[in-house]
């Protein structure tokens, strides 16, 4: 059993950064997806791809995978670089970029 530690990504219909600061820890699948001829719904018999845990930390997913012998990975995300603009800026006669519609 082995499993992702993650920090979710924000969804498109947020503007904040709330829901962020949590770190997931989700099981990877342990079988194929296969879909129901009859509705045409994917669904599989593994009941560990339907949990999701939150942690407050990264650290605290690592101890709790540890403490119950979960191999995981750990994906980090590249730090956000934040450029502050203007709207003076776009008319700037200095400009770097080419300016086009």
């Amino acid at each position: 059993m082995s499993a992702l530690i993650y920090q979710p990504d924000r969804n498109a219909m947020q503007s904040g950064r709330a829901k962020m600061k949590n770190w997931i820890l989700e099981f990877d699948p342990a079988q194929a997806r296969n879909i129901d001829p009859l509705t045409g719904w994917t669904g599989s018999g593994d009941m560990q791809a339907q949990v999701k845990m939150k942690f407050p930390s990264c650290q605290d997913a690592k101890r709790y995978a540890q403490r119950h012998g979960i191999d995981y990975a750990v994906i980090d995300k590249p730090d956000r670089v934040r450029q502050s603009k203007s709207y003076s800026d776009n008319f700037a006669t200095d400009r770097r970029q080419s300016w086009t519609h």
